[in-house]
């Protein structure tokens, strides 16, 4: 191959790029709407979740428990109600997901029995939702079951009881436990792979549909000179996206990064190989942009947003999922990129997952050398 035809025909495709508004828009505007959107709409946190209450007894101690789910981040009372009918009337319209039913004989039970009951409703429509409020829930009233257990020792005359297990929580890489530090670095790898693959999935259906085709046959340039020539504003473009993508989640999502440039920026020369050779076998396969942009999105989005870690943990898939999901070239990034993120690994405490992308990209690459030939059929 020859630098000066590779040349040329990279400055071809740049002035392509400037004049197609499209590719413009793909290139620097849909890395930081995804970002913003992405970032801000997508969210494993349940905080703040909508309550009503229905205290039959009225008393202090269940005004206490009360103040106990009032006092939590992760619950909101949003209505006191008065019967049961309310109560479901609440649930049907999605005026809280949980109903506390404090029963009428709380406190004397307690006072009792050292033990009552409060009822909790929960709208399972959203089964997540829904187990994670219930766990939440049961934490709060087991809070307040201690301060009571306290109280009644202290009044009782006993100390108050000592021993027992105790845990003690240290939380490593996540120190506040944000997804969005988890969903974040997956957001760049699926900004990199749909950009990547919708941009050179354009460069040789483009060709065809203007009528150039003929034009860049007749040339001397070599098929491989035609690929490197088109790929490579694509990948420099690529390179300023993870540059861009990179400093607006450190410093506008406040997203630690822990790892080193290097590492960051070799690991995603290697993903943007794949995109690039993926979206290129496309292009040279499907003559009509449209189609092209399609399939693209099709074989970017789907496995990146699902299969690839990005949002939803590998290991809860069912294992024949889980089997499928080494196919996914976005998985192994994914990982890459939250372990960069968040713990700071470095090349060798990574060396499976790029040791794949290494394979992957040359077979790619492979196959993208010999998908395109300079023919008319």
């Amino acid at each position: 191959m020859r630098w000066k035809r590779i040349r040329a025909i990279a400055v071809k495709e740049m002035i392509q790029i400037r004049r197609d508004t499209r590719s413009l828009i793909i290139a620097l505007f849909m890395p930081l709407m995804q970002l913003i959107l992405l970032g801000y709409g997508v969210s494993l946190d349940i905080k703040h979740v909508p309550i009503c209450v229905y205290d039959q007894e009225g008393s202090q101690n269940s005004q206490a428990l009360l103040k106990h789910f009032q006092a939590s981040d992760y619950f909101s009372i949003t209505a006191l109600l008065g019967n049961y009918r309310q109560v479901k009337r609440a649930l049907d319209s999605d005026l809280c997901r949980v109903a506390i039913v404090v029963p009428h004989d709380f406190s004397e039970r307690l006072s009792d029995q050292g033990s009552s009951t409060v009822s909790l409703l929960a709208d399972a429509s959203d089964d997540n939702t829904a187990n994670i409020a219930i766990g939440y829930a049961q934490a709060v009233v087991a809070t307040f079951s201690g301060n009571v257990q306290l109280e009644a020792a202290g009044f009782g005359g006993n100390p108050p009881p000592q021993g027992g297990v105790l845990l003690q929580e240290r939380v490593w890489f996540n120190e506040g436990l944000d997804s969005r530090y988890f969903i974040i670095p997956g957001v760049i790898a699926l900004i990199m792979a749909l950009v990547g693959a919708l941009l050179t999935s354009l460069t040789i259906s483009r060709e065809w549909e203007r009528g150039t085709m003929e034009l860049l046959i007749s040339t001397p340039v070599s098929s491989n000179e035609v690929m490197a020539g088109k790929l490579i504003p694509y990948f420099v473009i690529g390179l300023a996206d993870a540059v861009f993508c990179l400093v607006f989640a450190v410093f506008w999502f406040h997203v630690p990064f822990r790892g080193t440039l290097f590492t960051l920026f070799f690991t995603t020369s290697l993903f943007l190989v794949v995109v690039l050779g993926v979206g290129f076998l496309i292009s040279a396969g499907i003559k009509s942009q449209i189609g092209a942009t399609q399939i693209a999105v099709l074989v970017t989005l789907l496995p990146t947003s699902i299969l690839s870690g990005y949002a939803f943990p590998i290991d809860q898939m069912p294992p024949v999922v889980q089997t499928i999901t080494y196919l996914v070239f976005a998985r192994y990034y994914v990982t890459i990129l939250k372990a960069l993120f968040l713990k700071g690994s470095g090349i060798l405490d990574l060396a499976s997952p790029i040791f794949a992308m290494i394979i992957y990209a040359s077979v790619v690459a492979f196959l993208a050398g010999r998908a395109f030939k300079k023919t008319l059929d």
